[in-house]
């Protein structure tokens, strides 16, 4: 059995499932590589990463570089004499950091490897309309999420399952991952294979304004799958068109009825207590939404105080 100095990396509340995991099962942490703290909120405090509230609490010690390639930081990590690190939900790290280690440097991903490399795979997975994805290891190389995996395991994603859902199931299925990865390493018994790269692969791209609107004239189940994917965060958003007013709007549940009707795209069919919006092959039901400057509201609760016009409609 080797004996493990373990060096841990990651930044939010995904990453402390596992590091809470590794703490538990008495595993020597030698060192927590988190991100810098950000100022947030009016009064510009300090916010700490989920991951240094935990190491924290543990008495576990914290280093924060704004530089992974700093002298400093370099020198200071080497003194830790880690012969492990282990990231979870972190930035790309230089050769000179994922080398320093005897054992290695492995990485959680929260897809079905070489499926979903990048940096959304829990919103793609759902936004695609997958019916599984799951959990990965893999020893880190030069390219981002391309290393010789170690183990996988799979999940089924449920048809009104959103991203925050999926995330938590993930994120303890990761955690429970990593220790029989660690479990492996510490016993001299790992086995890795090469990713198999095909054409069809799909990757998990950096969510922004254009990837996360609603393109109304889709088919009513990607509408569906793309509100559900970017649901809590970031959100599906569109532009409300009602009466002389433009608003983005974010929407955060709705549902699909598969009916035909003769509706324009976009049109808004709404009662006292629905908001309706008429796509190719039926309607999409507005549970919850979001308008600026406003809380995100249940649909009753909004019409309660929002009135839409005949002729409003979503773009």
């Amino acid at each position: 059995m080797k004996t493990l100095n373990i060096v841990f990396m990651g930044t939010p509340d995904f990453a402390v499932s596992t590091l809470k995991t590794l703490v538990e099962h008495n595993y020597n942490i030698v060192g927590v590589i988190t991100a810098p703290d950000k100022p947030a909120g009016r009064g510009r405090k300090l916010n700490e990463s989920a991951v240094k509230q935990y190491a924290v609490s543990q008495d576990l010690k914290v280093l924060q570089p704004t530089n992974l390639k700093d002298e400093a930081f370099l020198a200071e990590l080497k003194a830790l004499n880690a012969n492990l690190n282990i990231v979870v939900a972190f930035r790309m790290l230089p050769k000179v950091v994922w080398n320093m280690p005897e054992l290695g440097t492995f990485n959680l991903h929260a897809s079905l490897l070489p499926n979903y490399r990048g940096a959304a795979p829990i919103n793609w997975a759902i936004i695609n309309g997958e019916t599984k994805t799951g959990v990965s290891t893999f020893f880190i190389d030069e390219e981002i999420d391309t290393g010789e995996m170690i183990l996988q395991e799979e999940i089924e994603i449920e048809a009104n399952e959103n991203a925050g859902q999926l995330h938590d199931k993930l994120m303890h299925l990761g955690s429970e991952l990593v220790l029989k990865t660690v479990k492996q390493i510490e016993a001299e018994a790992v086995k890795t294979s090469p990713q198999i790269e095909n054409s069809d692969l799909k990757t998990a791209y950096k969510l922004n304004r254009d990837n996360c609107k609603i393109d109304w004239s889709a088919d009513i189940q990607a509408i569906h799958n793309k509100i559900r994917g970017l649901s809590p965060y970031p959100a599906a958003w569109c532009v409300l068109q009602n009466g002389d007013d433009a608003l983005d709007v974010k929407i955060y549940e709705a549902t699909m009825e598969l009916e035909s009707h003769e509706f324009e795209t976009g049109t808004i069919q709404n009662t006292k207590k629905e908001i309706k919006v008429a796509v190719k092959g039926g309607f999409i039901n507005i549970h919850f939404m979001k308008l600026p400057g406003k809380r995100n509201m249940q649909a009753k609760d909004l019409l309660n105080g929002y009135e839409f016009k005949s002729e409003a409609k979503m773009l």
